[in-house]
């Protein structure tokens, strides 16, 4: 054999599993998700790019559990799964998955979206959460309030409600109660709650609600709510029932009006905190954030097929207007 290509060879076969034992172990992430990965939702989308966008890139350095359900008391039995691969964070999308993780977990990071009440995730603080716990809340309290103002704004003779609970009342709402009762005497509207446990319970709530002869919904939704909001949007014009929600998804898919943060906004905030923890941030150190971006979205094509005029005053408040 010739003398370089012996040389050659063999250096190339030395290389070969330095090369190997160099490459780093990509880093694990579990995220607990409601819906089905059929579906992708907008911010499920906007959380994974910007992952990408601080290159972490699924194949190469980082590894991706994911696991999902429409039916959030799962989330225990999904939790305990997602700590069985060992993650180095764990990304949990609404209150039940949250506290499925904090269940299954005391060390492995949280990354959560969830309740608008901290103390309701046993966090004595946002600024400094403490312990495996931190990430994002999907608004104040006062936003309720404010989305009963606003449905009373768009239907003047607005009296009766259905509140649709797609959360645990004594778990979630925290002071959300107490400023909805408030309010709604304020705005002389009679409150109906309606709750709601699964998925095939939207339709028994909205059966429920035109029982009660309510003359719209104001839906506090989980991300359940959100995962079948093509559903509900269909309900809500079969039962002539505008639909007043949080996220702008559900509007999108055919409720009236919402008010409340935005999701991909919120997940893409998320993700930088999973990139924080990635790269060696303590989540007891890092604040747990609220909402920054709020915004209104009216379906004026929705209010037509209900025979609704929503006023000028409010449509020109209105972040964004769907007429097609």
């Amino acid at each position: 054999m010739d003398r370089r290509a012996f040389l050659a060879g063999s250096i190339a076969m030395l290389a070969a599993p330095l090369a190997a034992e160099a490459q780093p172990t990509p880093a694990r992430l579990a995220m607990l998700l409601t819906g089905s990965p059929a579906v992708a939702t907008p911010e499920y989308a906007a959380f994974t790019k910007q992952l990408s966008d601080l290159r972490w890139i699924e194949g190469q350095n980082l590894a991706v559990d994911r696991w999902w359900t429409d039916a959030p008391e799962t989330f225990i039995r999904l939790a305990a799964d997602a700590v069985r691969a060992r993650p180095a964070v764990i990304s949990a999308g609404g209150p039940d998955a949250t506290r499925a993780a904090q269940r299954a977990t005391s060390t492995i990071p949280i990354v959560m979206i969830a309740s608008s009440d901290p103390s309701m995730m046993g966090l004595s603080s946002l600024a400094r959460p403490g312990g495996n716990l931190t990430g994002l809340t999907i608004g104040q309290p006062e936003a309720t309030e404010k989305r009963l103002q606003l449905a009373k704004e768009a239907l003047p003779a607005l009296a009766r409600v259905a509140v649709l609970w797609d959360v645990k009342r004594s778990a979630d709402a925290g002071a959300s109660v107490q400023k909805m009762a408030a309010a709604a005497r304020v705005l002389d509207l009679r409150l109906h709650d309606v709750d709601v446990t699964s998925a095939g319970g939207f339709a028994r709530a909205f059966a429920a609600a035109k029982r009660d002869h309510a003359e719209a919904v104001l839906l506090i939704e989980s991300p359940r709510a959100v995962a079948n909001r093509t559903v509900i949007a269909e309900l809500g014009l079969t039962h002539r029932l505008p639909i007043i929600a949080q996220f702008s998804r559900i509007v999108e898919a055919g409720g009236l009006m919402s008010y409340g943060p935005d999701l991909s906004d919120l997940f893409r905030r998320a993700a930088t905190y999973v990139d924080k923890i990635l790269k060696g941030a303590k989540p007891a150190d890092l604040p747990v954030e609220q909402p920054l971006k709020y915004e209104l979205v009216i379906n004026l094509k929705t209010a037509k097929a209900l025979r609704l005029t929503i006023p000028p005053s409010l449509l020109l408040r209105a972040d964004q207007i769907i007429d097609a």
